[in-house]
């Protein structure tokens, strides 16, 4: 099963979706995927901009920046970035590294000495990793804690017990993150949004990035939209467009606070690379080198935001590795240092998560990134595919079943084969994504999911006697399955 669009009270125009690409005289390819992938996840408004070798090579906008008053996104549009922020303290942190006012490795407690004495030991690589193990400064629903209070929010999460062992695993944390901000308003000598302007903002010559949230009046402003709710923890999409509100304390600005354009974050990753903000080449390895666990792996989001360096998520993987800082749900980009490629796309509705789609758009620069290639598949799936393409996906159980003949390590999980299937959905191509939904349903008989997503494939071609069959199954298998429940009642309706 995989969670279906939902349908909105509003719409964006398709019209003005059409000539959405205002930087540019023609759609191109990218466009056409943008504005396709813009109304599957209902995004408003939206920007992009591509660097190839040291040069910015693409910069479009798309959609409404304003729902209300049917504004158009152009490039002066600013949109919040939200966690995006953190890369700025990293390479902050890196230049008074260069400046040899502070190490990374150093404890918290040669800046910060009225810390609990569990904190004494956890340093400054830890915190920006997010492997500290301290408690956090952020309830359930997102909150800073004692109602957005700097004095008592501190005073209340220091009395908190840490997390975890420090170093032990990857937790993401925003506590250390205040930590980081009162460091370098000590080490500097001026207040950590003032180095970050002048070092950074200035530096770049970013004309339109600054500090603000929704109390601050911001020209050009993009907006903030969500279909989400937190509620105790637990993202809940409400199926409704509404605008979102959200205050960041100052004290809270180096967790989350700038705005920015697609254009600006392009001039500031190109000053990062040409030594205009780090002059020593090994500062920007050390940047975005991720933590390593006690078990040598790397810790992160999810599967593809896998690992976590100096405030800048990361990529880990053998094929083109990147640097992904993301933000709010809402606006990401992806460094890919060994092609010299990096794309941004910021867009103002929480929700969009970007980062799944950006190597999408590197696949149009780099031809072997395309996901009809197979890039991104685990090696277990991407060998299957090959054997596939070549016998014919109709013979997956034997093909499968003699893949792990001839080796014993070859094993295919739910998760993967699911996933693999939604994925050919995407490409248009049902008859390949219902062979692979049945091959899980072979390997995994007892899995609901692998039902009901064998159903929502069937449903998808017009076979509705298959789909109720499927539905019927995963429901037996699970009786609390209501995405099942829904769409046997609508086919046996029809």
């Amino acid at each position: 099963m995989k969670s279906t669009l939902l349908k909105l009270s509003w719409a964006v125009s398709s019209a003005l979706l059409a000539f959405g690409a205002h930087a540019q005289s023609r759609p191109d390819s990218i466009d056409v995927f943008l504005q396709d992938r813009m109304q599957q996840l209902h995004i408003p408004g939206l920007q992009v901009a591509v660097i190839r070798h040291g040069q910015l090579v693409k910069l479009s906008s798309y959609g409404l920046a304003n729902v209300e008053h049917a504004v158009p996104t152009t490039k002066e549009s600013v949109f919040s970035v939200n966690s995006i922020t953190k890369a700025f303290v990293g390479v902050a942190i890196m230049q008074l590294v260069e400046a040899g006012k502070l190490r990374v490795d150093d404890p918290l407690s040669r800046y910060l000495p009225d810390l609990p004495s569990t904190w004494q030991a956890v340093t400054l690589q830890q915190v920006l990793t997010n492997t500290s193990g301290l408690p956090n400064i952020i309830d359930e629903s997102e909150h800073v804690l004692a109602g957005g209070q700097e004095a008592a929010a501190w005073e209340k999460v220091k009395t908190l017990p840490l997390e975890f062992k420090p170093g032990e695993k990857f937790s993401y944390n925003q506590t250390g993150y205040v930590m980081l901000g009162k460091i370098i308003t000590q080490v500097s000598g001026v207040h950590f949004t003032q180095f970050i302007a002048e070092g950074q903002f200035k530096a770049a010559n970013l004309t339109q990035t600054r500090f603000g949230d929704s109390q601050d009046v911001i020209p050009h402003s993009a907006g903030a939209y969500t279909t989400k709710r937190n509620l105790d923890g637990r993202w809940v999409d409400r199926g409704e467009l509404s605008e979102s509100y959200a205050e960041f304390p100052v004290f809270f600005r180096t967790a989350t606070g700038i705005l920015s354009t697609a254009q600006d974050m392009a001039q500031w990753l190109l000053a990062l690379q040409d030594g205009r903000l780090l002059k020593d080449k090994a500062s920007l390895r050390t940047l975005w080198t991720p933590a390593r666990l006690p078990n040598g792996q790397v810790g992160g989001f999810n599967d593809l935001v896998n690992g976590y360096a100096l405030g800048w998520p990361t990529v880990t993987r053998a094929e083109h590795p990147a640097v992904g800082p993301v933000g709010g749900m809402r606006s990401a980009f992806f460094v890919y240092p060994q092609d010299e490629l990096s794309i941004i796309v910021l867009s103002n509705v929480q929700g969009a998560n970007p980062e799944y789609f950006i190597d999408d758009i590197a696949g149009y620069y780099l031809p072997d990134m395309k996901q009809s290639h197979g890039f991104g598949l685990p090696p277990a799936i991407k060998k299957l595919r090959a054997a596939l393409l070549h016998q014919g996906f109709d013979k997956a159980p034997v093909i499968a079943a003699r893949l792990k003949k001839k080796d014993a390590s070859f094993q295919l999980t739910e998760n993967d084969l699911n996933a693999w299937g939604y994925k050919l959905l995407e490409q248009q191509q049902p008859a390949q994504a219902v062979s692979i939904f049945r091959l899980n349903v072979a390997l995994y008989p007892h899995s609901a999911n692998t039902f009901d997503s064998l159903a929502e494939a069937l449903e998808g071609t017009g076979d509705r006697v298959g789909a109720l069959k499927n539905y019927r199954r995963s429901l037996a298998l699970n009786p609390a399955n209501t995405n099942a429940m829904t769409h046997i009642k609508a086919l046996e309706g029809n």
